[in-house]
């Protein structure tokens, strides 16, 4: 799709709400792996645990048909240390934690059903931002990152494309033009980060005029690279980490083995990212709680 067409399809928007309405099979649930990447954005709190920040979610990339990517799954410690990959279940195939799981929840045991639980899948997003405003770290205004969210924020743009009241009118959050920019706020609460004040804001267009949307556009970063099969490893390759993490037979990786897409030029450092819900939750853990295991390997 080239800028004209992007301009005239307005985003896509049918498209995009029908992306929301699917539906997640059983052969899809969670994720939780964020590293440093210096395409990556993410928000930094202030001395009072709460943050601020304002970013706009931009549209599909070239080539590219929706302006998000989920990506599933899963980072558990066990005898054999960290086991932190992505999921098969991405890619609708099967994947041996998940048929691990589904054989400890089958035995009816509660013992075994909390193991499950705690091993199950997490779920990110992945979309292309523009940083309209970043108290903590103003450089970063006016650049196009990636952004690395979970369900909440993803639910609040649902709720925006799909609004519940009849007096409330849907947007196309990712869309240039009718777009609208999000007020990101987070808050500590019971030691997770919340994002629940978050808000978009009125309706509004990115830029004055198109050449300074097109510069825009022409700064984001392909998303496919996010699901492309090449870049998971295989399920006999996932079978033999599991194994050996469960049994303690070799001391396994840490938390350097689920790798974002790799760039053109550049060595990306992993290191632990901050998450944004309960251990329960669709959602990723805390950055202390992710430093704290790490350390104990």
């Amino acid at each position: 799709m080239d800028f004209e067409s992007l301009k005239q399809s307005q985003s896509n928007f049918d498209a995009i709400t029908k992306a929301l309405e699917t539906k997640l099979t059983p052969e899809d649930q969670s994720n939780k792996n964020k590293y440093q990447d210096d395409r990556l954005w993410k928000p930094e709190l202030d001395k009072t645990g709460n943050g601020y920040a304002i970013i706009r979610f931009l549209p599909a990339s070239n080539q590219e048909d929706m302006p998000w990517q989920r990506v599933w799954s899963h980072a558990f410690q066990d005898k054999g240390g960290w086991y932190i990959e992505n999921s098969l279940t991405t890619l609708n195939q099967k994947d041996p934690v998940s048929e691990e799981n589904t054989r400890l929840w089958n035995t009816g045991v509660d013992s075994d059903k909390e193991i499950a639980r705690k091993r199950k899948r997490k779920l990110s997003y992945y979309s292309n931002i523009l940083v309209v405003s970043d108290p903590k770290h103003p450089e970063n205004e006016g650049k196009v990152f990636l952004f690395k969210f979970g369900k909440k924020i993803f639910d609040k743009i649902t709720e925006a494309m799909q609004p519940a009241f009849d007096d409330e009118k849907p947007i196309n959050p990712f869309d240039f033009w009718k777009g609208a920019n999000f007020k990101l706020k987070i808050r500590k609460v019971d030691g997770y980060w919340n994002y629940d004040k978050s808000e978009f804001e009125g309706v509004s267009q990115i830029k004055e005029s198109d050449d300074q949307i097109k510069a825009i556009w022409e700064k984001q970063y392909p998303l496919k690279a996010f699901v492309d099969p090449s870049n998971f490893k295989t399920y006999d390759e996932l079978k033999e980490k599991l194994n050996r993490v469960l049994t303690g037979s070799r001391i396994t990786e840490t938390v350097d083995n689920v790798d974002l897409p790799p760039q053109e030029s550049t060595t990306s450092v992993q290191m632990p990212e901050v998450n944004e819900s309960k251990p329960a939750s669709d959602e990723d853990d805390t950055l202390d709680y992710f430093s704290k295991l790490a350390s104990e390997d």
